[in-house]
């Protein structure tokens, strides 16, 4: 009986809103924008931030990350035509981080040269670092092989090519095997990185904006980049001449396990500030980065439902507007319906549910046109973004509620009408 009756009066709300349809569609647009708007900006959100967290895991959630940094001091102009700059990271450091929760240590060292084969030159990071890099920092092989403890005692030419080198080099040629041009010395190709080398990209020494800024790279045996390349690096600008001697770019330690990462990044932080007082070295731990992405994702997507919320606000403003438009036209049906011995508490059903109609309908279309959005915006764009089940269930939540909230006033304007003032009513 009580579901008969419900079903009549949402009936004769759908009929009372085809009976203005442009205003009805007009008046759901708010909710439509204001849903699409939810839905889309909480998915560019999450997407930029699954992107931020995934470069971020793909560094190691059991890693330890020590970078020497060129000192601030450093940095400044001087007078002098030349001098040597000497900071960050030592052989001793990397033997003084072998404690006992740390599992694998690799060594890298960086130097800046230009590669060539044939006619063709790329200026790319070339990495000296150790056979066993691959594991640690996450970071695989394409094709051939990467370097191995025989080249690594032998101090053998070879080097491993980043996906973007080989492109550049070789075209349409299998670099496998292929002599290439290193600065003034030869070395022979044993293989290709994977094309995605984030992980490598980003631990390079040197500075962070330098690593960023370079994107190309390439690795050899960190014993072969001391024999032909050294510790010193010099460069010349405007008649000046800058020598730095870096002994090692670039720690990357691996712990044994993840509950002992916080510990050792204490350990090493204190070890690293003992040893060196003037600011050259960095410690990035990726575990403490990811949990204040995640912080950042929480409280950027409060900001954005935040904002797109506002756009639900006006629509339903614009809903209680047209509903206590609709209940001033339809003043003498309330009364004549009140006359007849309807109840406050059916009119009042009657305008929460036309009110519930246009949201939950606006609600749907929304949710469809949220679910588009995000994909223009990736195929456009190439941004990535993540729609999500909760996210969803949120927008269509706040429509529904929205419908009630800024239903119910109309609703207890026109059910606390006097039946013949209403009946008097043109």
């Amino acid at each position: 009986m009580i579901s008969m009756r419900f079903i009549r009066i949402v009936k004769l709300g759908l009929k009372s809103l085809l009976l203005h349809k442009l205003r009805s569609g007009l008046t759901m647009l708010g909710i439509v924008f204001g849903v699409c708007s939810v839905i889309a900006m909480l998915s560019i959100g999450e997407g930029a931030s699954q992107e931020a967290q995934d470069q971020i895991k793909r560094m190691g959630a059991s890693n330890i990350i020590v970078r020497s940094v060129k000192p601030t001091e450093d940095q400044t102009s001087t007078n002098q035509t030349s001098r040597v700059i000497m900071y960050g990271l030592t052989y001793e450091d990397a033997e003084r981080l072998n404690i006992p929760t740390v599992d694998v240590l690799v060594r890298m060292r960086e130097n800046q040269k230009d590669v060539r084969f044939r006619d063709r030159k790329v200026t790319c990071r070339v990495i000296g670092t150790v056979p066993w890099y691959p594991e640690v920092a996450n970071h695989e092989v394409a094709e051939g092989r990467f370097l191995t403890h025989i080249d690594f005692d032998n101090k053998t030419n070879v080097c491993v090519l980043g996906d973007s080198v080989a492109r550049t080099l070789f075209l349409f040629e299998d670099p496998i095997g292929q002599i290439i041009r290193v600065g003034s010395d030869y070395f022979r190709v044993a293989g290709v990185m994977e094309p995605k080398g984030t992980a490598a990209t980003q631990s390079g020494g040197g500075g962070e904006s330098e690593a960023s800024r370079l994107t190309d790279f390439m690795f050899i045996p960190i014993t072969t980049a001391r024999t032909w390349f050294g510790e010193y690096n010099t460069k010349s600008s405007s008649g000046s001449r800058e020598t730095e001697y870096v002994e090692l770019h670039e720690l990357q330690v691996r712990v044994n396990d993840i509950r002992n990462v916080e510990a050792t990044a204490k350990v090493v932080r204190s070890t690293i500030d003992q040893f060196h007082k003037k600011d050259d070295v960095r410690v990035i731990v990726p575990l403490e980065l990811l949990a204040q992405a995640r912080e950042t994702q929480r409280i950027f997507n409060i900001v954005l439902g935040s904002i797109a919320g506002i756009s639900l606000l006006v629509g339903g403003i614009g809903i209680m507007n047209i509903m206590l438009a609709t209940v001033t036209e339809r003043t003498r049906e309330i009364g004549i319906r009140r006359a007849l011995g309807a109840k406050k508490s059916q009119v009042i059903t009657q305008f929460i549910v036309e009110t519930m109609v246009l949201s939950v309908t606006g609600g749907l279309l929304g949710i469809g046109l949220g679910v588009l959005v995000p994909k223009l915006v990736t195929h456009f764009a190439d941004m990535a973004t993540v729609v999500t089940a909760p996210t969803l269930m949120l927008a269509f939540g706040i429509s529904a509620a929205v419908g009630i909230i800024f239903g119910i006033y109309p609703a207890w304007r026109a059910a606390n009408m006097d039946p013949i003032d209403a009946l008097r009513h043109e």
